[in-house]
This record gives structure tokens, C-alpha cells and sequence, in this order.
């Protein structure tokens, strides 16, 4: 297989397990829904609040995970943005992304995650220095770690029907 061969295999795997990542004909958009926190040391900021130490903040169905996590709000005291740090993790209904930092701005619902980023849905797995992740729309955009070869995303997609390696008969 010829070096150009192998990159447009590889380029259509990536895109096809970023397509199918988060799709799941539920909409993941949880704007319309309180938001709950939680963490073992609570404080005031002048721009929010943080929670250290097993913080958490739920809306809807997903969760945000994280070591410490500082909550941004706007003028009307609405939450704005959410940075978060420290074994970061972001779980929907349908996948979990992992990484060393997370800033989500709840206006345009995107999570962003840099570091060792990993994402899993079911047996997909994909991993990267930097995620975009869309709650509202469901689309996502992974950039490459370095690695020997230059940056990569790296990625296993088990298409439907398949089975793993290592459950094989």
C-alpha cells in the first residue's frame, strides 16, 4: 500500500468514526435544564464560583468531571463558561472525553479539551491533543498528538457488525 493510500485510509476511518461519534438521534442539548454542582470545597470567585476536589456540574444527561472546576457567569448571573482541570472528564448518554483541561461555553455548547485527549463510544476509541466537541449540533473535531511520526489523531472504529480482535472466535 502506497504512503498516499494509507493516508486517505486513514483520513476516511477518522472521518468516518468523527461522523459517527456522537450520533445518536438524541439531542444531547441540555440548554433548558438546571444546573447542578458539587465538589468537596466550595467557593465564591468575583466571576462565579469553584469547586475543588471531586467537582462536578450536571445539566441534563451530561456530566462534567473534573479536579477542580471554576464556573464563569454573565452579567444576569447565568452561567457563561466552565473551566475545568485536572483528570477532566465530559460523559454524555452516548460517550465519554477525557482530557488534561476543558473549557465549555455554554452559549455556543462547545466543549473544548486539550492534553491527552481520549474519546470512547461503545468499542471507538480516538485519541488526540485537542478536541471540539458540539453538544447542541453533536459534531466534533479532534486535532493530532505529537507522536514519532508528527501530530496524529489515532483512532480504533469498529464498524457495525465487527468484532474486536480479541473477542474474535
Amino acid at each position: 500500500m502506497t504512503r498516499s493510500s494509507k493516508l486517505s485510509l486513514t483520513v476516511a476511518v477518522a472521518l468516518a468514526f468523527s461522523l459517527t461519534l456522537p450520533g445518536t438521534g438524541v439531542s444531547q442539548d441540555p440548554s433548558d435544564d438546571p444546573v447542578m454542582y458539587t465538589g468537596i470545597v466550595f467557593s465564591y470567585t468575583p466571576n462565579g464560583f469553584a469547586l475543588d476536589g471531586e467537582a462536578e456540574i450536571l445539566q441534563g444527561d451530561n456530566r462534567l468531571r473534573a479536579n477542580r472546576i471554576e464556573a464563569f457567569t454573565n452579567d444576569n448571573s447565568d452561567l457563561s463558561r466552565v473551566e475545568a482541570s485536572g483528570e477532566v472528564f465530559f460523559v454524555t448518554p452516548t460517550q465519554t472525553l477525557r482530557g488534561d483541561r476543558a473549557v465549555y461555553n455554554l452559549q455556543s455548547a462547545e466543549v473544548v479539551l486539550t492534553g491527552n485527549v481520549i474519546v470512547t463510544q461503545g468499542r471507538n476509541v480516538m485519541t488526540g491533543s485537542r478536541l471540539v466537541y458540539n453538544v447542541r449540533t453533536e459534531s466534533a473535531r479532534m486535532e493530532g498528538a505529537p507522536t514519532p511520526a508528527g501530530n496524529r489523531v489515532q483512532g480504533v472504529f469498529y464498524p457495525n457488525g465487527t468484532t474486536p480482535p480479541d473477542q474474535a472466535d
